[in-house]
């Protein structure tokens, strides 16, 4: 489902009105945290409660045991960003995992990362707090309280993702009461209630969110996890820390763009837009900007797989494969005509991107996620929590750049998007996809920001995707049927190993965004491959 709203950006007496905006792949969401901000509520506030919220009616795609990251831009100001991620624990070493080839996806010992999101949330709140004097919690975690209790309506992406991982998590602990239906699947409109899960986000909101690290919930899950054969200990809580991180950040023609540094592939995202910035204006079509951002793609791919690891690990400034000299040699393998040839190992996850502005013009890009669907598939019984697979990630191979080592970060395809334009809009933008996301955002911010297009359409028009996304494992290009009828035949000419998907597939991603234009009116779209909503309004 996919809705704008927009109202007249002028009062009664002739002086602008501030307009607020939220955009998230579930309307419900996209209720919550309008309510927050028609209340006076900040972006970071409203997000913290649509968080909460999504994470009872999209918990097949992200929740309290997963990861975070926060993009937060005050008017006038640097954006800051939340690494929300979380760090491997004390006990995972290749040892623990000496009896397997690989760690396993699903399980126990897929279990193995801390979960930052809450962390991350409260982080933000104290950011927020500097403000203004924040909402209660009570206030923030009421309507996600209240639909864990009453109940959602099962998605079909809910059902899909069920089907689709039934058999690997039927016998993982938890996983069948929690999610599950009488041992069997749910069907599209049913209604989902997470009683147990209703109780931890109530305690949180008594107790404070510091309770997940410190506290009584602290204690049970960690006990919980161990009890499933995850190597994360009561220790790992205690230890854990979400921090503010200073965003990478390019300046291109059309202004200044903001993504997240490592662990996650936000350096891939500025380095598609930052080449397609030096070589846009050679195409002249539709099928010349996607073949243009297919090849920007692979550059920034092979340098992101070359690079990004933990931060501790790190062999370059990451920031210095954005100047003009590096961004050159790139383009030198870019041909307009020929596409290069692409065996690549992919990256996929299952996630949701949301949106904010609130009356003050302060935005949000903020991303949540459990990794695949479902995470680990492990739900701490005490808790109702599903927690991530994220550390599934990890090599076991001591030589690679992504060896599992306690304490330190999987790679993370997580990255919310932020920029600042030469004109004075600011935009945040992000969606869902594993492999996909960087992809995606370049596809809209380049149909909207280069060549003009409305918001809604350069989210919801046709859109093409190399290598592998959540559930998939082929590594080839993927074009929606509604692009593939004006653009398949000439990419396949210039070397593009195509196959056509369905048109408006959840394949390509759960895209939003939210521009601030400088006159104070709002812009918002969210994705119909969703079932998310937008909406803009004046705040009074």
């Amino acid at each position: 489902m996919s809705t704008f709203q927009s109202t007249n950006d002028s009062n009664t007496n002739g002086m602008k009105k501030n307009e607020i905006a939220f955009t998230a792949p579930h309307f419900k969401a996209t209720e919550t945290g309008r309510k927050i901000l028609e209340q006076g509520g900040t972006a970071i506030e409203a997000m913290v409660a649509a968080a909460a919220t999504i994470a009872v009616v999209y918990p097949h795609m992200n929740g309290l045991g997963g990861d975070g990251f926060w993009l937060i831009s005050e008017p006038g100001k640097t954006p800051v960003g939340i690494d929300a991620s979380g760090k491997a624990a004390e006990l995972a070493t290749l040892d623990f995992y000496k009896d397997h080839d690989s760690i396993p996806t699903r399980g126990g010992k897929a279990a193995l990362t801390m979960a930052g999101a809450v962390a991350g949330w409260q982080e933000a709140l104290t950011m927020s707090q500097e403000w203004q004097a924040n909402l209660p919690l009570s206030t923030l975690l009421d309507d996600a309280i209240q639909l864990a209790k009453n109940g959602s309506a099962v998605t079909k992406t809910y059902v899909d993702a069920s089907k689709k991982t039934f058999a690997d998590l039927v016998h993982v602990q938890g996983f069948d009461e929690a999610f599950l239906k009488a041992g069997g699947l749910y069907k599209e409109g049913d209604n989902l209630t997470l009683s147990v899960l209703a109780k931890t986000l109530e305690q949180l909101a008594e107790k404070g969110l510091d309770d997940f690290y410190h506290g009584d919930i602290a204690a049970r899950l960690a006990k919980d996890l161990t009890t499933a054969g995850s190597p994360i200990r009561l220790t790992d809580f205690h230890s854990y820390q979400a921090k503010r991180v200073a965003p990478l950040q390019v300046k291109t023609s059309v202004g200044s763009l903001y993504n997240l540094p490592a662990p996650t592939q936000g350096i891939a995202s500025l380095l598609i837009l930052a080449l397609y910035d030096k070589l846009y204006t050679q195409g002249k079509t539709a099928i010349d900007m996607a073949h243009l951002l297919i090849e920007c793609t692979k550059q920034a791919f092979i340098a992101r797989n070359q690079f990004v690891t933990d931060e501790s690990r790190l062999t370059v400034d990451l920031s210095s494969l954005l100047d003009d000299e590096q961004l050159e040699k790139m383009c030198h393998e870019i041909a307009l005509e020929q596409a290069q040839s692409w065996p690549h190992q992919a990256k996929h996850g299952d996630t949701i991107w949301m949106g904010a502005c609130d009356h003050e013009g302060r935005m949000v890009s903020y991303i949540q996620s459990l990794y695949w669907e479902f995470g680990s598939g492990v739900v701490s019984p005490s808790t109702g929590i599903v927690w991530n697979n994220r550390g599934s990630s990890f090599s076991l191979d001591k030589d690679s750049l992504q060896a599992l080592s306690p304490n330190l970060k999987p790679f993370h395809t997580l990255n919310p998007a932020f920029a600042e334009l030469n004109d004075g809009r600011r935009m945040s933008y992000g969606t869902m996809g594993g492999e996909g996301q960087p992809q995606t955002q370049a596809a809209l911010f380049s149909r909207y920001v280069y060549h003009g297009m409305p918001l809604d359409p350069a989210i919801s028009e046709g859109r093409w995707l190399l290598g592998r996304t959540w559930g998939d494992v082929s590594h080839n290009l993927k074009v929606e049927g509604d692009f593939a009828e004006i653009a398949a035949d000439e990419l396949v000419k210039r070397g593009h190993d195509l196959v056509v998907v369905d048109s408006c597939n959840e394949l390509m991603g759960h895209a939003g965004a939210v521009v601030l234009h400088q006159d104070g009116h709002a812009d918002a779209a969210t994705d119909p491959r969703s079932d998310g909503s937008a909406i803009v309004s004046v705040f009074i």
